[in-house]
């Protein structure tokens, strides 16, 4: 991905009541800009400039420039991994396979993602993602971290930094883990498999 600020393939109430138009509008609309802006900013001039968002994350010592553009490229996920909620929504196809191949089933896997969404300390962001080998995994990244610095794929990320739900859940991390399933578009996760 380039350093732009990605469009929404919804409108922003779209997500309501899981998230809403409130969140997405200081999420998407002040949080995201800012990353994009001042990743924009911090490469101009560096061995960066010119390299895509995918590209700095992987290359970038820790640091200003890694952390703006983990989180713009971890934004760029999330919000594009959406859609209006549907009541048991669930993967089909070879998402669904290999989920169920590596869980046990798609209700094991929910419970573990929840499970490390909410016991990852501080700020951060759970990840279904594929390791070297192309197995599903569930990684825990602090901060702005993605699983591509660990040459994993990222899947599907949920952002358990506060400002992602404390508008409409408070400090009820567990109860947003618990209600972003219904507005995942499982078709996009799935065609991020390698």
């Amino acid at each position: 991905m380039t350093i732009a600020m990605p469009q929404l393939p919804y409108s922003p109430n779209a997500l309501e009541p899981v998230i809403s138009e409130q969140t997405i509008n200081y999420h998407y609309g002040k949080h995201l800009q800012a990353y994009v802006n001042t990743l924009g900013t911090l490469v101009q001039g560096t061995e960066f400039e010119g390299k895509s968002v995918d590209e700095i994350v992987m290359t970038a010592p820790d640091g200003p420039i890694f952390n703006n553009a983990g989180q713009t490229l971890n934004h760029a996920l999330y919000f594009g991994q959406f859609k209006s909620p549907v009541k048991d929504n669930v993967p089909t196809g070879k998402l669904a396979d290999e989920i169920n191949a590596t869980f046990g089933s798609f209700d094991e896997f929910k419970k573990q993602f929840a499970q490390a969404g909410a016991t990852l300390f501080g700020s951060g962001w759970v990840w279904l993602a594929q390791d070297k080998d192309g197995k599903l995994i569930i990684t825990k990244e602090a901060n702005a971290g993605n699983p591509l610095r660990h040459g994993q794929n990222p899947l599907m990320g949920i952002d358990v930094w506060e400002h992602a739900y404390y508008l409409d859940y408070q400090n009820r991390r567990v109860d947003h883990l618990a209600a972003v399933w219904d507005i995942i578009n499982w078709d996009v996760v799935a065609s991020r498999l390698k």
